[in-house]
């Protein structure tokens, strides 16, 4: 049964669009403010980087976005889709004129790397101009295989965010994002239709672009999100989009929920878990925890048996990476006084959080969900070292203190 490891990925054309017509200046001298009332409401990208075994997938979710978008009754909204599915990759805009949605195509491409920083900025630089995507919020949905936030070059066979498999496979690092991402103004939301992304260490690293990090701790199903019911939610979202959208990703799931029962890719019944991230407290979180781990000693080996690890692959494969929860990992490090100090802010950057009593790995099949908590948590291997270091190298290891625990 295909499963879904990466979802959805949203794209970061619009962002480019910021830089060149709400820049202060620019080489032609001072460029006029648009009106906030000339603005779009909201403009939001998805990323569908589908030259993998989800291309099947990719056409049925690309059907529930032009579904979806009939049902949006605002007009000055803006939807556009990056898909590549490995034949001719294209950039179009979903337009609904009176309940009928089309794609007008902005741009094809030939066949090409579509994880790939250039080609990414190709994409961006080919809505540079239109200004009527100019907008008071913007949001990203990258669709694809993910996982986490181990770099691709750290452990065999490992994904990132994103697998492009023609020509060659080719994966993007977390580091490459936010780095592509920084270069443009900061993002409403970002989602992650992809599996393992909700993780400290993904969010940490895209505080400073985004307002809200939207995904799953652990796999996500094999259809993607319901977009006939996630679209709405996106461009009809008020000052609280993001949990909106959480929402719309969980609720339809939920509703389907039947423990498992007569599970497939057309009718999924093993359920799901979302959340969403707000990064404005993970800076106070990170110092906090640095804090509060100053004379704590842990050992990883017996950590890693005892805390709930959303990642069901085997210890002994080379998939394996170990995605382990949160708060029982920080409930077992911390004195109990220190521990509710520290929950309380880590329920300030987790404003929504849901998930069904069970999930499905593609590994394992149905697993409890009883003990989540909704973050992920790497715990390094001393036989992993080039993950461990590689680990090291992350903003959050680093802002949070790890280096005290000996990791």
């Amino acid at each position: 049964m295909p499963f879904r490891i990466l979802f959805f990925w949203w794209i970061t054309s619009l962002t480019a669009l910021l830089l060149t017509a709400c820049s202060s200046s620019s080489d032609h001298g001072e460029e006029p403010i648009t009106p906030d009332e000339e603005l779009a409401d909201c403009t939001v990208m998805i990323y569908m980087v589908a030259d993998n075994n989800l291309s099947s997938l990719a056409y049925d979710d690309l059907e529930e976005m032009k579904a979806g978008m009939a049902k949006v009754t605002k007009s000055n909204v803006h939807l556009l889709v990056y898909i590549d599915t490995g034949s001719t990759p294209r950039l179009v805009e979903l337009v609904n004129k009176g309940g009928t949605v089309t794609e007008h195509v902005i741009q094809t491409y030939e066949t090409r790397n579509s994880c790939g920083v250039a080609e990414m900025q190709e994409v961006m630089d080919d809505l540079n101009g239109d200004k009527s995507l100019i907008a008071k919020k913007y949001g990203f949905i990258f669709w694809s295989h993910g996982e986490g936030w181990i770099p691709s070059s750290s452990q065999v066979n490992t994904r990132w965010i994103g697998q492009d498999t023609n020509p060659g496979t080719h994966y993007m690092d977390i580091a490459d994002l936010v780095g592509f991402f920084g270069k443009y103004p900061k993002m409403e939301f970002v989602l992650f239709d992809a599996c393992f992304m909700l993780s400290m260490e993904v969010a940490y690293a895209l505080r400073d672009q985004v307002n809200y990090v939207i995904g799953s701790p652990t796999e996500t199903p094999g259809p993607g999100a319901d977009y006939t019911s996630l679209v709405p939610a996106i461009m009809e979202g008020g000052d609280n989009m993001a949990l909106q959208i959480a929402k719309a990703f969980y609720e339809p799931y939920e509703a389907k929920y039947n423990g498992g029962e007569g599970n497939s890719n057309a009718s999924w019944t093993a359920g799901v878990s979302v959340g969403a991230i707000q990064t404005e407290g993970l800076g106070q979180l990170a110092t906090l925890t640095k804090q509060l781990l100053a004379h704590v000693e842990a050992v990883p080996e017996e950590l890693q048996q005892t805390v709930f690890n959303y990642d069901k692959r085997k210890l002994t494969s080379s998939l394996f990476v170990g995605y382990y929860d949160t708060v029982e990992l920080m409930d077992q490090l911390l004195p109990s006084e220190d521990f509710a100090t520290w929950k309380v802010a880590y329920e300030a950057v987790l404003p929504y959080w849901q998930t069904t009593p069970k999930n499905y790995s593609g590994y394992t099949g149905l697993f409890s969900m009883e003990r989540a908590n909704g973050i992920s948590h790497y715990i390094p291997r001393t036989d992993r070292t080039k993950a461990a270091e590689s680990y090291r190298q992350t903003d959050w290891y680093k802002d949070a203190g790890l280096v005290q625990l000996g990791w």
